[in-house]
């Protein structure tokens, strides 16, 4: 059942705002403690292996990983997850980059994807912002520092005026075959060429600004447009604002995350904004129009005659807009706190109690109310 299986984020060993490279080194390494041929016979890793991977299946996937936020296992199942019988695998998973890490390379699939185009790393970037500045949006440049192309070779990593090389070792496939002893016997593997780290070509006179590197660290200014209605956790995608990838792959992109500062008067739920307002005895009892505080700005508002401490009233509108939401925004809430006057004079005194004395119970129903049930508890 469903509600029996574990928590994805919780198999994997990730919280909830995991980046795709963080999902997958974490996978990675589950997948290779648990590995069946590496276990033989164990049934309970071949379950926690099987468990990985359709935990990462899920997560490692955009719109399953959003449904599965928003419903949990209720929404993936039925999607076929967990392999069938003697299977280990997820539904359409390329699974090559876990052999090479476990046996170094060559099960096929891994040499003819690392040969190609791959994204570059992404990024991220904690931007601390105001509870205003939050719930309305903000314009801010941040700088970051980052590895990008080299503007001397162009990526190259040769000086200009020449150029790489093919490597003579893999004739520029950038991969060495070598047998190997493995769990199976004698095994014909596939590797990064020694000689190249895998590139297919060789320096020979390497560019002076990156070292043959082809790219070099630089700071870089970037205007972040925040939307109004970002909360503490939320994470903003930069597309192509990360590294550069490598065998002409895209850049990588850079996640801002926010951390919103608390503030004095107000405090949110989401969308919805609330906060304390302090109002006179005499305001409580007689009512009266007050002025209460939104994010807004202050608006008036008639209190009612008597009004009891602790008692709300809504404001529906007033809250923060919704992110994306053509300007739906959440309600705010004000809760009245009934403010008892200290340090009276004597004179205050003196007619403070003239007054109670002309009140009855009619004009404390919850009072009388109370104390008439505690007489009956102790008849």
């Amino acid at each position: 059942m469903a509600d029996q299986k574990r928590d994805y984020y919780e198999v994997l060993g990730v919280n909830k705002n995991a980046t795709d490279d963080e999902l997958k080194k974490a996978y990675r390494q589950v997948a290779k403690k648990y590995h069946p041929d590496l276990n033989p016979g164990d049934k309970e890793a071949e379950a926690k292996f099987k468990e990985a991977n359709e935990a990462y299946a899920v997560l490692s996937d955009a719109d399953k990983r959003r449904k599965y936020d928003q419903f949990g296992h209720a929404g993936v199942d039925g999607n076929g997850f967990g392999g069938g019988a003697g299977g280990f695998y997820g539904a359409d998973m390329d699974f090559s980059d876990i052999f090479s890490s476990i046996f170094g390379g060559g099960f096929g699939g891994s040499s003819r994807r690392r040969s190609g185009p791959q994204k570059g790393a992404d990024l991220r970037y904690g931007m601390n912002i105001s509870f205003m500045e939050a719930a309305f949006g903000v314009e801010k440049d941040i700088t970051i520092d980052k590895e990008d192309v080299c503007n001397v070779c162009n990526g190259s990593g040769a000086q200009p005026g020449t150029s790489p090389e093919t490597c003579p070792t893999c004739r520029g496939s950038g991969r060495i075959q070598q047998q190997t002893q493995t769990l199976f016997g004698m095994t014909m593997v596939t590797k990064d060429c020694p000689a190249c780290q895998g590139r297919g070509t060789v320096i020979r006179t390497p560019c002076t600004n990156c070292r043959g590197r082809g790219r070099t660290k630089i700071r870089k200014s970037i205007h972040i447009k925040v939307p109004a209605g970002v909360d503490t956790g939320n994470r903003m995608p930069i597309r192509g604002e990360g590294e550069p990838g490598t065998k002409g792959g895209p850049y990588g992109d850079l996640y801002v995350e926010f951390k919103v500062a608390k503030h004095d008067i107000f405090s949110r739920s989401g969308a919805d904004t609330y906060c304390e307002v302090p109002i006179s005895y005499a305001q409580a009892a007689l009512g009266g129009e007050i002025e209460v505080p939104t994010i807004d700005g202050p608006m008036k508002y008639s209190i009612k005659e008597g009004t009891q401490p602790g008692d709300t009233v809504e404001f529906r509108g007033k809250g923060i807009p919704y992110i994306n939401s053509n300007g739906t925004r959440g309600k705010h809430t004000c809760k009245f706190i009934v403010e008892v006057p200290t340090r009276l004079s004597e004179d205050q005194k003196k007619l403070l109690r003239s007054f109670e004395g002309t009140l009855t119970e009619r004009n404390y129903a919850r009072k009388s109310g109370f104390f008439k049930k505690v007489k009956d508890i102790f008849r």
